[in-house]
């Protein structure tokens, strides 16, 4: 880990951006950064936390431990903020994330955190915003699981890969099928026949883990209608 110099950081928030050369001085040093590697444990559900997390860079998978499994929620890519509602409102993690790729986090000490949200009203907007639309994200996300057959769920998390997390048609799927199968409440099985199913259409290309989306809109009214 080293200390972190926000005022020449060049993958710094838009929040940040609203900060005063003061502001920025005591945000860096009160906040360290850390390079994750793939698999590593950037936080972990149930610990105490009294750290925000920004990410700059990479892409991480959110956890959540049930009754009988582990579950994974959602996949988050940087630049974001992670754990502002768990560390603000309770210190201990709801929910743990590991990285799929290098990962470049910052721990910014949730003291200096709430000052800032309380002195600088543009700061604080930033943030309002981010977390109204993660929000909203996790709504659709939950519509889309409840009223979704598997194949729809399945087209819905391909294009996310393709228009958030990649911005490209062509990408390596950072899931291996059971982690896919896990995201779509679905089985192995299930997903890799649906994966062959969608070759066989030529809806999509698949050679191992690099995938290719050939029919974007095909792919979407398959999204759309479940």
């Amino acid at each position: 880990m080293k200390t972190s110099s926000c005022a020449s950081c060049l993958l710094r928030s838009k929040a940040v951006d609203n900060l005063a050369e003061q502001e920025l001085s005591v945000l860096g040093e009160s906040c360290v950064e850390a390079v994750f590697e793939k698999g590593e444990t950037i936080f972990k559900q149930d610990a105490l936390s009294s750290n925000i997390i920004y990410l700059q860079t990479g892409l991480v998978k959110l956890l959540v431990k049930g009754p009988q499994r582990t579950q994974i929620l959602r996949l988050k890519k940087a630049p974001c903020y992670l754990g502002v509602p768990t560390t603000m409102g309770d210190k201990i993690n709801h929910y743990s994330a590991v990285a799929i790729e290098r990962t470049t986090a910052c721990f910014i000490d949730i003291n200096t955190f709430k000052e800032l949200i309380r002195i600088n009203p543009d700061f604080s907007y930033e943030i309002i915003i981010e977390l109204c639309r993660n929000e909203l994200e996790q709504f659709n996300r939950c519509v889309k699981l409840v009223q979704n057959q598997v194949f729809g769920r399945l087209a819905t998390h391909l294009l996310d890969l393709s228009t958030h997390i990649y911005q490209s048609d062509q990408f390596d799927l950072p899931l291996n099928r059971s982690e896919i199968a896990d995201l779509v409440c679905s089985s192995r099985e299930t997903v890799s026949r649906l994966l062959s199913d969608l070759a066989k259409e030529e809806i999509i290309k698949v050679d191992g883990k690099h995938l290719e989306i050939l029919d974007k809109n095909r792919l979407q009214q398959i999204s759309e209608k479940g």
